[in-house]
């Protein structure tokens, strides 16, 4: 494991207001309906990219950053059967999710692809990258649901009560109906988010127009507490033995990884994305010390550096460097912290999560 590096920040477009949501379509695959949503590339060169969301999340997650890359991706966000607008499935583990996101690379007929997770995703995509190495350029791994014991280090560890109890999803059900959309939206912000401020008002109002289409999706609260109680079961078979353990999993790959973990990180233990970088071979650590659980969309253009830094230290992508298209790039100045740099923003780049 190393520390992550970045580009500066003049390699990526200029901000230039909100970027709209990416035009979704939904595509059959296997007899089941998987919903997608195409940033289209900016340069003949970009290369093909698969963005995977956590749990409750949908494509809308990665609007943002694939934005961002579009200079040197061409990128495809799905959503995961039950979420978002796809189709819902009959088995809601890593393992099926992974086979999916599987499924969509083959008949895309795109791979090798720049595989994303955040999240449920993040775990997701570790299962690709271990068992079907040949069908990923690089992996990036942001916040990733890896195992860990400790509920007390995660908001869901207050629901674990209730994935024990027939009939959960029901339970579930009758809980949503009684929240307003826009209160579900901020409760999701509140607990992904280290400042939910940063939030721009139209991705708000994205997230609760996402909220509302959960209220018409009648399987939607059965996919989430299904796959919040695999989720959970994966984590205890994690530390039994067996080849079948994600960690065990994580071993294997020989992908050349970024991991990103947020310090402020409310859903995944704060030291797993460490755990992660040391576990995977040929990978690198950025630990982001006021960012929450979606670094991909409070610090997008963070992310998309540390990512672009890992490709070129690779040979694999010549960058586009400042004074394009007559923009120039943001300053960066060292901190007063030792070895990390601080860049605006008030984010830390580091080589190690504390604890």
């Amino acid at each position: 494991m190393e520390a992550a590096r970045l580009v500066p920040d003049d390699v990526l477009p200029a901000s230039d207001g909100i970027t709209p949501a990416w035009p979704g379509r939904s595509v059959v695959v296997d007899g089941a309906s998987i919903h997608v949503r195409d940033t289209p590339a900016r340069s003949a060169g970009a290369e093909p990219a698969v963005y995977v969301h956590g749990l409750g999340g949908s494509s809308l997650n990665w609007t943002d950053l694939a934005g961002l890359l579009a200079d040197y991706l061409e990128g495809q966000a799905i959503d995961l059967p039950g979420f978002g607008r796809s189709d819902p499935a009959r088995s809601y583990t890593v393992t099926a999710f992974a086979d999916r996101v599987i499924r969509w690379i083959e008949c895309s007929g795109r791979g090798p692809v720049h595989l994303f997770g955040n999240s449920l995703g993040g775990a997701v995509a570790v299962c690709v990258a271990g068992t079907r190495p040949e069908l990923l350029r690089s992996l990036t791994l942001v916040s990733p649901a890896m195992p860990f014991l400790d509920p007390r280090r995660s908001f869901h560890g207050r629901l674990l009560p209730l994935l024990l109890i027939p009939r959960a999803d029901w339970l579930a059900a009758r809980r949503l109906a009684a929240i307003d959309p826009a209160d579900l939206a901020r409760m999701v912000i509140e607990s992904c988010f280290a400042d939910p401020t940063r939030i721009p008002e139209q991705r708000f109002a994205e997230a609760v127009e996402e909220a509302r289409l959960r209220y018409t999706v009648p399987e939607y609260t059965s996919a989430y507490v299904r796959t919040l109680r695999s989720l959970i079961l994966s984590f205890v078979r994690a530390y039994l033995p067996g080849s079948a353990s994600l960690w065990q999993v994580a071993r294997r790959i020989s992908t050349p990884t970024l991991v990103i973990g947020g310090q402020r990180d409310l859903l995944v233990d704060v030291r797993v994305a460490a755990q992660v970088a040391r576990t995977i071979p040929n990978s690198r650590l950025l630990t982001l010390q006021d960012v929450g659980h979606v670094a991909q969309m409070e610090e997008p253009r963070t992310v998309a550096r540390a990512f672009l830094a890992m490709l070129e230290d690779s040979g694999a992508v010549k960058l586009l460097r400042a004074g394009r298209n007559g923009r120039p790039g943001r300053t960066r100045r060292k901190s007063s912290r030792q070895g990390d740099i601080t860049y605006g923003g008030g984010v830390t780049a580091a080589g190690e999560a504390a604890g």
